[in-house]
C-alpha cells in the first residue's frame, strides 16, 4: 500500500521560510510525478508545484520565484522549499504522487500558517 507522509508545516511570520518534506513508500517518486497541492479554507485544492519523473517542473504563478520543489530518489522524498511566505500562502499542504485522475496517492496534509 502506497503511503505519503508529510512534515515540516507550522506557523511562520510573513517573509519567513519553511521546508516541507514528503516521504513516499517504495520508489513511488521514481514511478510517478510528485506534486504539492494546497487547500485554504473555503477554497478548492490547487496545484502549487509538480515535478515529473523526467525532472520537468511546474509552478503555479503565485509561487514562482519563491517556492522550489526538489526530489531525492535515494530517500524516496520530495521537498517544497517555501521562501518569502505571505499570509495568502496559508493552507493545508498535501503531497501527491500519481497520474491524475487515474492514479491518485495523497498524504495526510500539513498545516502552513503565515502571520502578517
Amino acid at each position: 500500500q502506497v503511503q505519503l507522509v508529510e512534515s515540516g508545516g507550522g506557523l511562520v511570520q510573513s517573509g519567513g521560510s519553511l521546508r516541507l518534506s514528503c516521504v513516499g513508500s517504495g520508489s513511488i517518486f521514481s514511478q510517478y510525478a510528485a506534486g504539492w497541492y494546497r487547500q485554504a479554507p473555503g477554497k478548492q485544492r490547487e496545484l502549487v508545484a509538480q515535478m515529473l519523473v523526467e525532472g520537468k517542473i511546474y509552478y503555479t504563478d503565485s509561487v514562482k520565484g519563491r517556492f522550489a520543489i526538489s526530489r531525492d530518489n535515494a530517500k524516496n522524498t520530495v521537498y517544497l522549499q517555501m521562501n518569502s511566505l505571505k499570509p495568502e500562502d496559508t493552507a493545508v499542504y498535501y503531497c501527491h504522487a500519481g497520474v491524475r485522475p487515474i492514479i491518485d496517492y495523497w498524504g495526510q496534509g500539513t498545516q502552513v500558517t503565515v502571520s502578517s
